[in-house]
């Protein structure tokens, strides 16, 4: 199997680990952590840039501090300030690329990683193509990709962001308050289902590059 395939899994996997883990620690500590790291506003603006980062200075993954922010403020709020950090990082990664061009987001993202993904994402449909591609994933390069290798208005770029990141940053929240027991079911589920997806994408690929070279 590609090295791709089995990275990118092993990449999801680590964080759902990580994901579960901090959900652990922050049910098991959550009169302590509150002490020390619910400081309101302050607190607030700490988990946006977090977020922010996420997108911007990719691999980042703001995924694990998600609990932490559901069991202090409430999984509605965290799925709402999730919304807007993801949003506001998806714009500013999405404009520098555009703006900037190669010269800069290289040093912000392996640019392999998004130069690959020309040559899966088609130019038709491309307002549902981002939507789909945010309930999937908000971060990891899509951004830069769509401020690269797009004409995509930026209007609609983030219209397709806000609807596409909207059910996935809920649902996330709001499994950072259910019981580990549920969180692991989900995952594995989740897992399971992503991954026969990126196998199977790979065989297609791989299908057609056989066919083609027989044409």
């Amino acid at each position: 199997m590609k090295k791709e395939v089995i990275k990118s899994s092993l990449g999801i996997l680590l964080i759902i680990i990580f994901f579960i883990l901090s959900s652990y620690l922050i049910k098991n500590n959550i009169y302590n952590i509150n002490s020390y790291f619910n400081y309101g506003f302050i607190g607030v603006i700490i988990y946006l840039i977090i977020i922010i980062l996420s997108i911007v200075v990719a691999p980042i993954s703001a995924i694990p501090f998600i609990p932490v922010a559901s069991n202090l403020w409430g999984w509605r709020t965290t799925a709402l300030l999730s919304i807007l950090g993801w949003t506001i990082g998806a714009m500013i990664a999405f404009t520098l690329a555009r703006k900037y061009g190669i010269d800069l987001v290289k040093n912000l993202i392996d640019l392999k990683k998004i130069q690959k993904l020309e040559k899966l994402i088609p130019e038709e449909n491309i307002f549902l193509t981002i939507v789909l591609l945010r309930m999937v994933t908000p971060v990891d390069g899509v951004s830069y990709f769509f401020g690269l290798f797009s004409k995509v208005p930026f209007k609609k770029f983030t219209l397709a962001t806000i609807i596409g990141i909207t059910p996935f940053s809920f649902i996330i929240a709001y499994l950072g308050t259910v019981p580990i027991s549920y969180q692991i079911l989900v995952f594995s589920i989740m897992f399971i289902v992503l991954f026969s997806g990126l196998v199977t994408a790979y065989y297609i690929k791989k299908r057609k590059n056989k066919i083609m070279n027989i044409i």
